[in-house]
């Protein structure tokens, strides 16, 4: 047996590549087809919007056959210089750019040209008939026609040669897509007007007095690549988060090698090498700092604009920025490992996916051109017999059905919105892995939220002071603070160190103990100026024979509060209660979802009375708490079974079970500590506002395709009828189907007007 054959033991990954010559629905579904039949490939998404095949191969696959197979079935595919070899290699090592930018130069330089020819065939065309220019024309009509024919010869064969080349490489595979339309209604003029000028007596003519329609072919071809034309320059638009994303990255680094700094190329930097970042410069790499103290900006991956302190031990993320101090780090990952690397990976993957309602499109995309040419013909001849109308005027309408119903506006609808829908998520700290997730995001009902992290802050904060009267060294709630925190801050605990936090926050003069001892699981002991001062728990006070209060005050024992008792000299002095926070903007999120018709479930493992509390002060109703992570899928399934489609907001790591189950997986995260690879959704910054962004972003993305496929069956449903009874001419039916793809991807950018429900509130 082939070992590639059994996918559970052959690794695989995904590679992008640009595919050139698409113009259609019909092209991708080729494209696809060709790809697919390579031994190794897992599948194919093509997207026509991106001019790229998103492929999962399996390792060892030979790339080489993929490109042998596009070029017979007529297009061309960007391979890299080598196969895949191993897993784990980055999709970004085999990525080349996009060539909308080359596409858009060639493009406007062949409207130039053409532009150049068909308006002086034009005018020659009308001039002629005007009975005030008629009589001093310099030219007979035979000679006038010839001359047109040496103008048009050009345009269709230099500019548009692209269609007539695309439609031999369809024909020679016995295939059809909108080259062949287009080749097929103006080569049918072209070539009826020739014969009329060079060969009259063919068709029983005179010379000089046959209508010739090389004005109709030429500004057909015009017509279709300024659409074209303006087409790409749209999509460049639509490629502007990927390369945002790019930018992001400088394209040097100063690194330190043989003890002397150099500047390499970014692409030269290497793991664990010690890299420089000085004051207002890029970080170049993730890494961890060695030496030196800053504030970096980290908007671009939080969204936080405030800048955030880094010293010795931190982590940095690669494309924030270096705001004041030298930093000096270690390299921990580059390029494609990069939290960066990730991101562009996945918004390039998901920009290239394909929504299921593509699939609607792909079945009509398979049999719509045949089925156009079929009315064509029929059009053709029932004018020609039916109708007696004559050979020229049969003909003219078989050319306006082949010209209107080009299919290109149906081959952008989805993959322009899914494409821009994306990018707008990217450059919002919103990062959705496919295209199905951001569809299925509108059809949420049920939101699950872990607590921890995702409703609430995810770390401890003072939430209470309680000064024991009677003590001269607590005579306040402020020398209480200080000298809890001073006692707690050689400490590396959680509580201490939110102690420590809530002191310098409020401007207390936090001091280093003379001595310090940790009591694991209990609390610290520290010397202060003489003083003995422990902070802990009831475990460390009963240990030293410290006599604890009867009772405290209420606000200390709320359920979910973790109090720490502290005293001076063994005798109890105070006690402060730390909790984990209601996030500012849970409570705002939450009202949001509801006022959307959203159910909103807490399911954590903490305890009841602890989670029905910040589910209280969050607006939550259902709460299911005592849950164990291995058990939180469980509950996700018989919210499903009770036909609820349900979205799973957690961590992404200790809530993976329950996000694999849910039907849309959403995780909270910082930048560096994400699971992008498991969530459908990840959200740059915890904040729960990022949910109801996402699903608001969801909405208007499928909200566009939906305009989108409206408006391309709509040109199609009116046109061709318009056309086939007489009622549109080819060049205006040119002029139709340019702008039908144009107002595609123009609808579709204007989904950059999105906003977050934040940058609102």
């Amino acid at each position: 047996m082939n070992d590639q054959a059994v996918q559970g033991t052959v690794e695989t990954h995904k590679v992008s590549l640009p595919v050139e010559g698409m113009t259609c629905a019909s092209c991708v579904l080729r494209v696809e087809k060709a790809i697919s039949g390579i031994d190794g490939v897992r599948s194919a998404a093509v997207n026509l919007a991106s001019n790229k095949a998103v492929i999962e191969i399996a390792d060892g696959t030979d790339l080489g056959a993929v490109g042998e197979a596009v070029r017979a079935a007529g297009y061309t595919i960007h391979l890299p210089d080598r196969s895949v070899a191993a897993a784990g290699d980055g999709m970004e090592e085999f990525a080349v750019s996009s060539p909308h930018d080359e596409e858009f130069r060639r493009l406007r330089r062949d409207v130039a040209v053409a532009a150049a020819l068909t308006v002086p065939v034009m005018l020659m065309s009308m001039l002629p008939m005007l009975d005030a220019v008629r009589s001093w024309w310099p030219l007979t009509m035979d000679e006038t026609n010839r001359i047109l024919l040496l103008l048009t010869a050009p345009v269709l064969f230099v500019p548009g040669k692209r269609f007539f080349q695309g439609f031999l490489a369809t024909l020679k595979h016995g295939t059809a897509d909108m080259n062949t339309l287009v080749a097929v209604g103006t080569g049918a003029a072209f070539i009826y007007s020739t014969a009329a000028v060079l060969f009259p007596e063919w068709l029983g003519l005179h010379a000089g007095h046959a209508e010739v329609y090389f004005d109709t072919s030429a500004t057909i071809i015009t017509l279709i690549l300024v659409g074209r034309m303006l087409e790409a320059r749209a999509k460049n638009h639509a490629s502007d988060a990927i390369r945002k994303l790019i930018g992001l990255q400088p394209r040097s680094a100063h690194v330190l090698r043989n003890g002397e700094e150099v500047e390499v190329e970014l692409s030269a930097v290497r793991a664990d090498e010690i890299v420089i970042v000085r004051p207002g410069e890029r970080i170049p790499v993730d890494g961890r700092v060695t030496a030196g103290a800053s504030s970096v900006d980290e908007s671009m991956i939080s969204g936080e604009p405030l800048p955030v302190a880094k010293r010795e031990g931190d982590e940095v993320v690669g494309g924030t920025v270096n705001m004041e101090g030298s930093l000096t780090l270690r390299a921990t990952a580059v390029g494609a490992a990069s939290v960066l690397g990730h991101i562009v990976r996945m918004v390039d993957e998901a920009q290239g996916s394909k929504a299921p309602v593509q699939k609607l499109v792909d079945r009509i995309a398979s049999v719509f051109v045949p089925v156009v040419i079929g009315i064509a013909i029929l059009t053709g001849l029932a004018w020609y017999f039916a109708a007696d109308a004559g050979f020229t005027p049969s003909m003219l309408h078989f050319i306006a059905v082949l010209i209107i119903a080009c299919p290109c506006a149906l081959g952008l609808a989805t993959p322009a919105a899914i494409m821009v829908g994306v990018g707008v998520g990217a450059d919002r700290g919103i990062l959705i892995k496919d295209a199905e997730s951001l569809e299925r995001a509108r059809s949420v009902q049920t939101i699950v939220l872990d607590k921890t992290g995702t409703v609430t802050e995810g770390r401890p904060v003072v939430a209470a002071l309680h000064v024991e009267t009677g003590n001269a060294a607590t005579a306040d709630t402020d020398a209480l603070l200080t000298l809890i925190a001073s006692a707690e801050q050689p400490s590396e605990h959680p509580l201490g160190q939110a102690v420590v936090r809530h002191a310098q926050a409020n401007g207390l003069d936090v001091r280093v103990p003379d001595s310090f001892q940790y009591e694991p699981g209990a609390g610290v002991i520290a010397f202060l100026g003489g003083d003995a001062v422990m902070a802990g728990n009831r475990a460390l006070m009963k240990s030293y024979a410290v006599t604890l209060p009867a009772s405290l005050p209420d606000e200390l024992t709320i359920p979910g509060r973790t109090v720490l008792y502290a005293a001076v000299n063994g005798r109890f002095v105070g006690a402060i209660a730390l909790a984990d926070a209601l996030r500012k903007s849970s409570a705002q999120a939450i009202a949001t979802l509801h006022r959307q018709g959203i159910d909103v479930v807490m399911l954590t493992g903490d305890t009841e009375e602890a989670a029905r509390t910040i589910a209280a002060e969050a607006g939550i109703d259902r709460v299911i708490a005592g849950v164990r992570p291995e058990e939180k899928a469980g509950h996700i399934r018989a919210l499903q079974d009770g036909g609820r489609v349900v979205a799973m907001v957690g961590d992404g790591i200790n809530d993976a079970p329950a996000l694999a189950q849910a039907d849309v997986s959403i995780a909270m995260g910082s930048g560096t500590d994400i699971a992008m690879e498991t969530a459908d959704i990840t959200l740059m910054q915890s904040d729960l506002r990022g949910v109801v962004d996402a699903m608001r972003l969801s909405a208007a993305t499928i909200g566009k395709i939906r305009q989108n496929l409206f408006w391309a069956f709509f040109y199609n449903v009116v046109g061709i009828p318009l056309a086939a009874v007489g009622l549109l001419s080819p060049m205006i039916a040119a002029a139709a189907m340019a702008f039908s793809s144009v107002s595609v991807v123009t609808n579709s950018l204007l989904l950059r007007r999105f906003r977050r429900r934040s940058a609102e509130a």
